[in-house]
């Protein structure tokens, strides 16, 4: 039998080891059913149609509900948050590209980064674990909240005190039952700045994204043309957006991510948009071979290259 104590090291070696890796927060939560509350809103949002395209989000309600689901007799959350945050964005000139996917396909550097601390931790105790990054049904930003890695704010985004929210998340979930950490509450107080700055009015009083309006869904996830509405508003934006995360104030205090991976490469750097007009398939498989861009594939990012308006690159 392991000891509470013994338990309590393992946890801080775990927290230590992630840290030792590159991951900027690790927190731990204890396994147990999602509550009514947050499950009963994310049904609320499938059942308004707010998650537009992405039906991949109706499926596997009871996965979601209980982690154990995902991995027979978890009995612990390790809530991981990776920094992405460029030490120098884009020419203010060129199409926009959301920051997150200036570098390396986030999913498998995470991959990596979570492979190697779940071999860590079954060093140290026998366990059963399983890595979790957008791989997976889960419910990541309250199970971080849970871990005390941060909290949502009203843009939907987990935020991080002291450091912001350009943060990527993992879990890794493991039969080890190590001590819980403590929650986190909201600190937006009455600041409302990033649904006031939303250009297509996307940010809902109750923290949720309307996804039939977000110039991050509908350029990266939607197959199909996008609605007029927001076409006329996405300005430089040809991938993603940043605009909520750009007027919150917790990322007054972001810093630049040290991982390498996420640093952009000269080509990416310097796509004009001009030579976003004239880009290839070939084109377009080179320059984002690595990138979480090949999301919007080919087809999809000619499209929003020409939903731009080319008055706004003269």
């Amino acid at each position: 039998m392991v000891t509470n104590s013994r338990l309590s090291d393992i946890a801080t070696a775990i927290r230590t080891k992630a840290l030792d890796i590159g991951f900027a927060a690790c927190g731990f939560a204890s396994v147990g059913n999602v509550p009514d509350i947050v499950y009963n809103h994310w049904q609320s949002w499938i059942a308004t149609g707010k998650h537009a395209s992405m039906g991949y989000m109706e499926r596997h309600a009871s996965l979601r509900r209980n982690p154990q689901e995902l991995l027979p007799n978890a009995r612990t959350v390790i809530s991981l948050a990776l920094n992405y945050y460029p030490a120098e964005s884009m020419p203010a000139a060129n199409p926009r590209f959301a920051r997150y996917a200036y570098g390396e396909d986030y999913h498998d550097v995470m991959r990596r980064m979570m492979g190697e601390l779940a071999q860590y931790i079954q060093s140290l105790q026998c366990c059963d674990c399983r890595c979790c990054c957008d791989t997976a049904p889960i419910f990541e930003r309250y199970w971080a909240v849970q871990a005390g890695v941060g909290f949502v704010g009203r843009n939907s985004q987990l935020i991080i005190p002291g450091k912001g929210s350009y943060f990527f998340l993992g879990e890794v979930l493991t039969t080890l039952e190590l001590p819980a950490s403590q929650p986190l509450l909201s600190q937006c107080g009455s600041c409302r700045k990033c649904i006031d700055a939303c250009p297509v009015g996307a940010i809902s009083e109750d923290r949720s994204i309307d996804a039939r309006r977000c110039i991050s869904c509908q350029t990266i996830e939607n197959r199909g043309a996008i609605p007029a509405e927001v076409a006329q508003r996405m300005g430089r934006r040809v991938y993603g957006c940043d605009t909520c995360q750009e007027v919150c104030p917790h990322n007054s205090q972001a810093t630049p991510t040290t991982v390498e991976a996420f640093k952009p490469n000269e080509e990416f750097s310097t796509l004009t948009y001009q030579r976003l007009c004239r880009l290839t398939q070939e084109d377009f498989s080179r320059i984002f071979a690595r990138s979480a861009v090949k999301r919007a594939k080919y087809q999809g990012l000619m499209r929003n290259v020409e939903a731009l308006d080319p008055k706004l690159f003269e």
